[in-house]
Formats: structure tokens, C-alpha cells, sequence
């Protein structure tokens, strides 16, 4: 695991995994990919604070801090690092209906406030590995989840 520089930011991100060890991903809007749930650490934010708060703020998914076991930091981009947690959901999560977006960004178009995500599912490996961008596919199955 490379530390990051000080030019890089630095993204915190959580691997949500179910029972059957298919991990939780989320569909980015207006794109034809989906990602784990993740953003760039705050002012002031420890690395868990930040992957928390993205968690929260993605999904809506809440889950005690004893909970995130710290996977570390992986190379991610050149301007910035990955930091990386885990939380083993087990059988909590039978359904993800009730997953929702509570973080906007502006649509490009009409401005309106738009979710960063709209939609919500469990994927095995393989299928991570093709419905993610290459580059987070490939840091995804560099990883034991």
C-alpha cells in the first residue's frame, strides 16, 4: 500500500459485504457504471469518519464504527488515493429497497439538484469486475472481500 502524497486527495470508500460475499454497489447517475460508496475526506475527518459519512450520505446505510474493518490504502489515481474499509453485512441486508442517495451534485443541464446514485445491488466478483470502471474493477480484484 503506497501512501498518498500531498498533492492527492484522498477518497474513503466502503466495501459492504453481504453472506455470500457479493459486494454492495451503487449505480452513479447518468452514467452506465456503478462503484462502491465513497468521496473525498473532509477538513478535519479521520479516514472512517470520511467512509462513514460517505456511506451514510450514498446509501443511507448507518452502521456502528467497531464495525468498519480498515482494509488500508490502495493506489488508486494520480491525484488521488483510495482508503479503503470493510464491513461483513451477513444476512442484514435481504433487500436493498430501502437503500437511498441523500448526497446531490447539479445536473449538468437543468441544474436541478440530482443524486450521486440511483440505484442500489449486491454483485459477486465477476460481475463487479464488469460493471465498474476498469480502473476501480481492477483495484476491486486486487482485493480479498
Amino acid at each position: 500500500m503506497k501512501a498518498a502524497t500531498k498533492e492527492q486527495g484522498i477518497s474513503c470508500g466502503t466495501l459492504v459485504v453481504d453472506a455470500q460475499r457479493r459486494l454492495l454497489l451503487c449505480h452513479v447517475t447518468g452514467t452506465g457504471k456503478w462503484d462502491i460508496p465513497k468521496g473525498m475526506q473532509d477538513a478535519g475527518e479521520s479516514l472512517l469518519e470520511a467512509a462513514m459519512r460517505e456511506l451514510r450520505e450514498e446509501t443511507g446505510l448507518v452502521f456502528a464504527p467497531e464495525r468498519f474493518v480498515e482494509i488500508g490504502r490502495v493506489e488508486y489515481r494520480r491525484d488521488k488515493a483510495l482508503h479503503l474499509f470493510r464491513v461483513d453485512a451477513g444476512d442484514e441486508l435481504p433487500t436493498l429497497d430501502h437503500l437511498v442517495c441523500h448526497s446531490f451534485f447539479p445536473h449538468h443541464v437543468t441544474g436541478k439538484p440530482t443524486p450521486e446514485t440511483d440505484g442500489f445491488r449486491w454483485a459477486t466478483r465477476a460481475e463487479a469486475a464488469r460493471l465498474c470502471w476498469p480502473r476501480m474493477a481492477e483495484r476491486l480484484m486486487a482485493l480479498e472481500w
